[in-house]
């Protein structure tokens, strides 16, 4: 994933199982529909530089392939349109109505790995969307490719949730932990159970050096806090704490949070999430400090102290 929304950095530093059931999908002519997606989007970021085609689209999701990508492939409307609906419905809406659609960019032996974008974003002319490129022609429906668009996806939540821009958790979990247990709570709730018991194996063996060598997101942090103590409403009481608590300044779209978060702040935010103290848990899972030596407790205390609003 390329930086995008999370330039806070800088302040201090599926449908699961289904590989077949290929439906066709009639693209509605743009011109005969007015509130039809564009045509074409010619990319201007990064590297990209393809005029991508619109090759199906519903109210949710405008899905285009670039010139190397089968039209004979429509599972990826299917998926996304209800990743993204559940998305909405657990985290709440990402912009405006005019925003409501998910604009999902494939290319096919071409920019390989993804990135997001958001309604905040000029850079990607203030679209929420993924754009994902792979080495295979995107014909199945599961595995990494399921979870790429999936991944892309859960970056948007944690850099736009609840009306603000920015990711202050990012330094912590870095590109991926906060995706583990996104991913396996979308893939639970959707009903997709093998590739929700696909991912939760994958994962509970995960192993990552942050904060401290040898750390299991997973197993010993996220996943306990999903199962003990409330699944996906945990997932989304953070972002709520977040937006209500967490310094942030007004601007044109919305709201921007102004710095980011030390790991005594996650962890106290995390257990006003979960309604009860996590320092335990915390200390299990990361040792006593962050992934730059300090001692994290006294940054915990020192939360509970700067966000009396949060409690447990």
């Amino acid at each position: 994933m390329k930086t995008l929304f999370f330039s806070l950095l800088f302040l201090g530093t599926f449908a699961g199982g289904c590989k077949d059931d290929v439906e066709t999908v009639k693209l509605n002519i743009p011109e005969t529909d007015p509130n039809a997606p564009p045509a074409t989007w010619k990319e201007h970021w990064f590297e990209h530089n393809q005029l991508v085609k619109l090759v199906s689209y519903n109210d949710e999701i405008a899905l285009y392939y670039d010139d190397d990508v089968s039209r004979d492939i429509t599972w990826p409307l299917r998926t996304m349109d209800a990743i993204w609906k559940y998305t909405k419905a657990t985290y709440g809406a990402f912009g405006k109505d005019k925003d409501k659609r998910l604009f999902v960019i494939l290319h096919f032996n071409k920019y390989g790995g993804g990135h997001p974008a958001t309604f905040f974003d000029a850079s990607h002319d203030y679209r929420n969307m993924i754009d994902v490129g792979s080495n295979n022609p995107w014909t199945d429906s599961t595995g990494w490719n399921l979870d790429i668009v999936a991944h892309e996806v859960g970056h948007i939540v944690e850099g736009a949730a609840k009306g603000v821009h920015n990711s202050p958790a990012f330094p912590i979990w870095h590109d991926s932990k906060w995706m583990e247990i996104y991913q396996y709570d979308v893939y639970k709730n959707l009903g997709w159970e093998s590739e929700a018991l696909r991912w939760y194996n994958d994962k509970m063996n995960a192993v990552d050096p942050y904060p401290r060598a040898g750390t299991q997101w997973f197993k010993n942090w996220f996943y306990p806090i999903y199962r003990d103590h409330g699944g996906k409403d945990v997932l989304n009481g953070f972002f709520t704490l977040l937006s209500q608590h967490f310094p942030q300044k007004t601007i044109p779209l919305g709201k921007e949070y102004t710095r980011n978060m030390n790991l005594g702040e996650f962890v106290h935010f995390w257990s006003g999430a979960a309604n009860t103290n996590l320092k335990q848990l915390a200390l299990d899972a990361f040792g006593p400090a962050d992934e730059q030596g300090n001692n994290w407790v006294l940054q915990f205390d020192q939360a509970r102290i700067d966000f009396p609003g949060i409690v447990y």
